[in-house]
């Protein structure tokens, strides 16, 4: 006796069927069974006992002639069926909204002040007020008062600076100027520091069945490899891309290393005419507007490559603006979801590996130079950097030219 097939068959045409074509149904598939055939159909599909003895007779009585001309029709006469529970106890709406509205979360009296607000426990403590309910039921009245399961949205972006517009726009016009004048711009940033080790990584990727690859219960330090601080430097122009991995710290000398590895690889062959280059950074971190050592260490690099080096940082609170977060580093977690970061070599083998079908292509190495923090740079050092600030917020954007001496 094969009960599945029997199973399997209600459950497909259960949708299309009324009360009494299941009914007919379940008790034409009891007599094809014969003996305990009643039983069995009960057992698989869910009904009752009677509810399959009640087919049978109006199958036996031949009642079933006129089936066709009911479908879509009430079968049970009105008012038939059990009362819903909310018919029943008007208060358990308006309860639940009162245990569910926004407000509460400021009540020090709402009992789920301090707690998850699931289903389950919404349930209990309707229950604790006095309502006959359950989960299934809480979950149905809430998706009928208009509730749905949120996450939080990052909207709000902190105290915006008055000219943050205007920043925008001065960045937007540079850029354009540069472009048009065949010279290059290119966006960098730190991407977040990895643990390098057998980790896991968020994200899933294809496997085979049942065999999910095995990495290590707790994220700590001292278990893996040290750690990875990819920096990126992007060339929107002819997308194209350099990811340095640092195995260090991530400092400002850290940050115009990268930026001298990006020219001698990639950028000196593509501007071979170049006489200056547009940097965008954000106004924070490594490469932040007041850190002293990004501006001497830009300094070196435009006296050992003759470039003169302007910066436009992002207002405060704008960094996810980059262009480089969205355009390079999105595509490098994609490129590596669900993979551990065994070892420094499979980083740069991910990253190296992204592409997109716009046509990105990145290089990238490791950098395993020591990069110390806390180091202090004197007035007479900043002094020296041949800095000329733009008439337009001379902290934000700025040129940074070759020591006459050098050139």
């Amino acid at each position: 006796m094969n009960t599945e097939h029997i199973q399997e068959r209600f459950e497909l045409l259960k949708p299309f069927l009324n009360e009494k074509q299941r009914r007919i149904l379940a008790a034409i598939e009891a007599q094809i069974l014969g003996y305990s055939g009643i039983s069995t159909v009960a057992r698989v599909t869910g009904l009752s006992r009677n509810t399959v003895v009640a087919g049978a007779s109006e199958l036996k009585a031949h009642k079933d002639a006129n089936l066709g001309r009911e479908i879509g029709r009430r079968i049970r006469r009105p008012g038939g069926g059990r009362k819903r529970t909310v018919h029943k106890d008007p208060a358990l709406e308006k309860d639940l909204e009162y245990l569910i509205e926004p407000v509460t979360r400021g009540d020090p009296e709402s009992p789920l002040r301090w707690t998850c607000k699931s289903v389950r426990r919404l349930a209990d403590e309707l229950k604790n007020m006095g309502h006959k309910t359950s989960h299934r039921m809480v979950a149905e009245l809430l998706d009928q008062m208009g509730y749905s399961l949120q996450a939080n949205r990052k909207t709000m972006e902190g105290k915006s600076h008055p000219d943050r517009d205007a920043q925008f726009q001065y960045i937007h016009e540079k850029l354009r100027s540069f472009q048009e004048e065949g010279q290059p711009v290119i966006s960098v940033d730190a991407k977040k520091k990895e643990l390098v080790g057998p980790f896991k990584n968020p994200g899933r990727e294809w496997r085979p069945k049942g065999d999910p690859e095995e990495v290590s219960v707790y994220d700590f330090l001292a278990l893996g490899n040290g750690k990875a601080i990819p920096y990126g430097v992007l060339d929107s122009i002819q997308n194209k891309g350099w990811v340095s991995v640092g195995v260090d710290h991530d400092t400002a000398a850290f940050a115009v290393e990268s930026i001298r590895r990006w020219w001698n690889t990639m950028g000196c062959e593509i501007y071979s005419k170049a006489k200056c280059l547009l940097i965008t950074a954000d106004g924070g971190g490594s490469n932040g507007a007041r850190v002293r050592l990004w501006k001497t260490e830009l300094q070196r690099f435009a006296n050992e490559t003759g470039l003169s080096v302007s910066v436009c940082h992002f207002p405060p609170g704008t960094s996810k603006w980059n262009k480089i977060e969205h355009r390079l580093f999105s595509f490098i977690s994609q490129n590596w979801r669900g993979k551990p970061l065994v070892s420094h070599e499979v980083i740069v083998n991910l990253i190296a590996a992204t592409t997109t079908k716009t046509g990105l292509k990145v290089e990238c190495g490791i950098d395993s130079n020591s990069y110390p923090k806390g180091i202090k740079v004197s007035d007479k050092e900043l002094k020296a950097v041949n800095v000329v600030k733009d008439a337009f917020h001379g902290e934000w954007n700025y040129t940074i030219k070759p020591n006459p001496q050098t050139t």
